[in-house]
């Protein structure tokens, strides 16, 4: 189960937008970038915040996830509802996402009590669940986009996580810190978790992808 099983009602509240959109002259790849650059930025601004003890700033996550997401969907459907499909727009799509994904990811090392190891695994793995989805393309008739941790599901988690540090919820106790990172703050343990996720959702690409296939894996 994944919240991209809901992406179809999500596009149809969007489309309105998507046809004012096309109609300033605005192309998918330009969407694409735009999401892509707003996101670096953000990422950014956040890691030096956080690495400040600004951490209100993490109140904006939630709200440029939610924001991500509908842009995500946007270029999508210019792509084709209106007829800009290209092999540049399919390189950009795929590339921006890790990006974005790690840029919005890595303040959260960078907070007192942050995790680096962790977060750099999540990161990674991130990338890696992406990259399996994308294999799909190679072996099957369609990219996987298989769960229980795509893209949406993690976007959700990190804002609720952004939302949880931004309004002074703390990871561990501040004042006790005293190395690079920690073991047992909150945002430890749900990094680990998320890594855990993240490894079935890279099972079940490729498992399913293989079988999309017609090649049985053995046991």
């Amino acid at each position: 189960m994944s919240l991209y099983t809901l992406k179809p009602r999500f596009q149809a509240l969007l489309r309105p937008a998507v046809r004012v959109v096309h109609g300033l002259g605005v192309t998918a790849n330009q969407v694409t970038l735009g999401a892509c650059a707003g996101s670096v930025v953000l990422g950014t601004g956040l890691a030096l915040a956080a690495d400040a003890g600004q951490v209100t700033w993490f109140l904006l996550l939630p709200v440029w996830f939610l924001l991500r997401m509908a842009l995500n969907a946007i270029d999508g459907m210019l792509a084709r509802d209106f007829g800009q499909r290209s092999t540049l727009g399919a390189y950009l799509n795929e590339l921006a996402d890790p990006v974005s994904d790690a840029a919005l990811y890595l303040p959260f090392a960078y907070l007192p009590e942050g995790n680096v190891p962790l977060t750099m695994l999540v990161i990674f793995l991130a990338n890696l669940a992406e990259t399996a989805g994308v294999l799909g393309l190679t072996t099957a008739s369609s990219r996987r986009n298989d769960g229980p941790l795509g893209k949406s599901d993690r976007a959700l988690v990190f804002g609720v996580a952004g939302l949880l540090v931004g309004a002074g919820i703390a990871p561990g106790s501040w004042s006790s810190w005293s190395s690079w990172t920690s073991w047992t703050s909150w945002l430890s343990w749900l990094l680990s978790v998320v890594a855990l996720l993240l490894l079935v959702t890279i099972a079940n690409r490729v498992r399913r992808g293989v079988a999309d296939d017609g090649i049985s894996i053995r046991p």
